[in-house]
């Protein structure tokens, strides 16, 4: 078994530890790096394709050229992914993550100039659930930051991007309530938006409600609940939230592509509906095991 993992960067293959961009790439100097994170369940990447169409659309958006088709992004990241699966274990996943920046940055009045063409950054991890493993028996705490989440009218939470100083802020933040708090992201105008990298869902007598894409990121996870919801035959709606609908919602989940789904049970100090898991929120994780072949909570608690 290789000890080492490779990294696709703008075009070549090089092994992590020398995988280097320059201090002056826009990723560094500017934020200026549109992102997408896809992980594997037993080996097999989970809805590559809509991860990468969701990457083509920030990069639009941004204005940024990665110098691939969406077909040629797809085969170097199943080449690459191929070839790093040598390094783990039959029972464990990756992350497949990509990251694109303008390329080298230009010091001065225009910082759309670049001096190279866009930097395009292809790694896989293995995925360590450790931090997440015990929400899913006990469920977690969610608690809103003081922090806000950036409005739609600066930036688009459907632009996927590595700008995340106001996420670390909002846990910061958090992490003052309860060291293991889970943040709730409200937007300007007091609603609901999003955890730092994830979805919101509640369950208010038997109906499954999330925000709208108006203000929170449109997330490959939160699709996959809400279809899965459908298959179970629950109503789902997408509308705006207050913190008032989570105090009184019978159940509270977060979505994320690592742990799928995170139960909360106490928000803001107060436990959600009789403080235990819900009996929906269950349900949708185990539909969502049955999909990809893996016991998701198993796998998660196997790595304490």
């Amino acid at each position: 078994m290789n000890s080492e993992r490779n990294v696709y960067l703008s075009g070549d293959l090089v092994p992590e530890s020398q995988a280097n961009i320059s201090i002056f790439d826009s990723a560094v100097m500017l934020g200026d790096c549109v992102t997408e994170s896809t992980r594997t369940f037993a080996h097999n990447p989970f809805k590559l394709d809509e991860h990468i169409t969701r990457l083509y659309k920030s990069l639009k958006v941004a204005r940024i050229d990665p110098g691939l088709s969406p077909a040629e992004m797809k085969t170097v990241t199943l080449e690459l992914l191929q070839q790093n699966l040598q390094t783990i274990g039959q029972g464990e996943d990756f992350w497949v993550v990509h990251n694109i920046s303008r390329g080298l940055a230009v010091a001065g009045p225009d910082p759309t100039v670049a001096q190279s063409g866009a930097t395009v950054i292809i790694h896989n991890s293995p995925l360590d659930l450790t931090g997440w493993a015990k929400f899913y028996a006990q469920g977690c705490h969610a608690v809103t930051p003081m922090s806000r989440a950036i409005p739609s009218q600066s930036m688009d939470a459907r632009i996927k991007n590595r700008s995340r100083m106001h996420y670390t802020l909002a846990e910061v933040e958090v992490k003052l309530v309860d060291q293991d708090a889970q943040s709730v992201l409200l937007d300007i105008h007091g609603n609901v938006s999003e955890n730092k990298g994830g979805n919101v869902f509640i369950i208010s007598e038997g109906v499954l409600k999330t925000p709208s894409t108006s203000n929170c990121l449109a997330g490959v996870s939160r699709a996959t609940v809400l279809a899965l919801a459908r298959t179970l035959d629950v109503p789902c709606e997408e509308m705006s939230l207050q913190p008032y609908d989570l105090y009184t919602a019978d159940e509270l989940f977060f979505t994320s592509t690592p742990y799928c789904i995170m139960p909360a049970t106490k928000f803001n100090g107060l436990p959600v509906g009789n403080g235990e898991v819900g009996v929906i929120t269950r349900q949708i994780l185990v539909a969502w095991s049955a999909l990809v072949g893996i016991d998701i909570q198993l796998q998660a608690e196997s790595q304490l």
